[in-house]
């Protein structure tokens, strides 16, 4: 029998394709720079299924590429090697909201923002935010340990993530959850998971924690001159109770949303930095202290209710909006020391100005983590291929992570090396053989093939 029926055994005729148009849509990544090749696609309804999909795509020789909500910036989920799609978009099951344990249970193609709801309607919230928020799935955002706009106060998906349930290599089911509030006994498989950017198993479901809401809160964009007066107000503002977010902001790409989302910035400034405060009293006292005597370009907008705050959020928001209006960008997703923003900002501008003399550097991001994302519009496929390797080289020699909350995907596995020591990396590999011993789950992630 051929593997297209033994799936269609598995998970229903229905669920299984195999038309071109259909995977060649599956096939290019979210940013539509990068393509790839599938042969088909599954799509399992339930962690069981799964688990069976994986077992007979094993024993088939088939390689699987797993994809979720298909938000990846770095080709994470492009398949290279004639791959079985595995979507898990029909894993949507979302459980009622524990608010006693603050905990919910959800299916791992549940969006985020399907979990921001049911969370809000309990009067909680969940820790992690992002622009994708409506096509990014949780099960996705585990799997590259996605940050996002609340990074600076609840951390990374990691953090939020309490139990998992995993489909493993060999077609077997590990459920890992439990009630006490710290569980400490043998090895952390969940957090094993959590960022291995499906290599080691498909997460399948999620046991997510949920926090409290804040009673008050506050935003403000100031206008900086000046970056590095900027991060060191970042790290000032990092360190407030009640901090919520701490969003730097391109002056170059306000200019963009101005011109083609209608969203000019509120304030001048060749660089901006979006902050929120949240906490169970009024924190406006705090800011203002927080903000008397820095070296501001003009007058602070502050949002004081909630449609003033949603007028400020919409400045970063609209970056998604425009980012792409001379086609598909050029990105890299980064981690920086702090000290190191300013000259990244230089020296990457002046790169770009090298390889690309009519692209345009956009560069946003998670100030209080160096956390940023450099896109890099009007930027050709010729001048790509070197001005990617020389990026990373730069980002290596200011200290910095070649990847950061997008994961190491297709598109930065060849940097690894850059961030990771060369016994850093063997054990990795030795994790990957012994979940996965023919290499045949997500082959092209992370390292590639051997």
């Amino acid at each position: 029998m051929s593997l297209s029926h033994t799936l269609a055994d598995i998970v229903g005729r229905r669920h299984v394709s195999t038309d071109p148009d259909v995977l060649a849509a599956r096939s290019v990544d979210h940013t539509g720079r990068y393509r790839g090749r599938a042969s088909m696609l599954v799509r399992p309804a339930s962690t069981e299924q799964v688990a069976e999909v994986l077992r007979a795509c094993r024993d088939a020789g088939a390689h699987v590429t797993v994809q979720g909500g298909r938000t990846s910036l770095v080709a994470g989920t492009v398949p290279e090697h004639d791959d079985v799609l595995l979507s898990t978009e029909l894993l949507t099951e979302l459980g009622e909201v524990d608010v006693i344990e603050r905990r919910i249970v959800a299916g791992a193609g549940v969006t985020l923002a399907a979990v921001q709801r049911a969370a809000a309607a309990a009067g909680l919230l969940f820790g992690v935010d992002l622009a994708a928020r409506d096509t990014a799935t949780v099960g996705g955002m585990a799997s590259t340990n996605a940050g996002g706009l609340r990074t600076v106060r609840y951390g990374n998906m990691g953090e939020q993530v309490l139990g998992l349930d995993v489909a493993l290599p060999d077609g077997t089911v590990l459920r890992r959850h439990s009630r006490v509030r710290r569980d400490n006994t043998g090895y952390d498989l969940t957090s094993l998971f959590v960022g291995a950017e499906g290599t080691l198993g498909v997460i399948t479901g999620l046991e997510l924690r949920l926090h409290p809401t804040p009673a008050h809160r506050i935003t403000a964009i100031c206008g900086f001159a000046d970056l590095d007066a900027l991060v060191a107000a970042g790290r000032v503002f990092r360190d407030l109770d009640g901090i919520a977010a701490l969003e730097l902001i391109d002056g170059r790409a306000t200019t963009l949303t101005a011109e083609h989302a209608g969203v000019p910035a509120p304030v001048d400034g060749a660089w901006l930095l979006l902050i929120e405060l949240a906490a169970g009293t009024d924190p406006t006292a705090l800011l203002a202290d927080a903000l008397d005597g820095l070296p501001l370009a003009g007058e602070p907008a502050v949002g004081v209710d909630a449609a003033a705050q949603q007028r400020l959020w919409r400045v970063r928001e609209a970056l998604a909006d425009v980012l792409g209006v001379y086609g598909p960008p050029l990105k890299f997703d980064v981690s920086l020391p702090l000290s190191a923003i300013a000259a990244f900002a230089g020296e990457a501008a002046a790169l770009i100005r090298s390889h690309a003399a009519e692209a345009i550097p956009v560069l946003f991001g998670h100030v209080g983590e160096g956390n940023l994302h450099l896109n890099v519009l009007r930027c050709s496929a010729a001048a790509e291929r070197d001005l990617y390797a020389a990026m990373m080289e730069l980002i290596a020699r200011l200290g910095g992570n070649v990847s950061s909350e997008h994961g190491v995907g297709t598109r930065k596995r060849d940097y690894l090396g850059m961030s990771r020591t060369a016994a850093d990396i063997a054990a990795m590999r030795a994790v990957k053989q012994a979940f996965d011993p023919t290499g045949y789950l997500n082959p092209a992630v992370m390292f590639g093939r051997s």
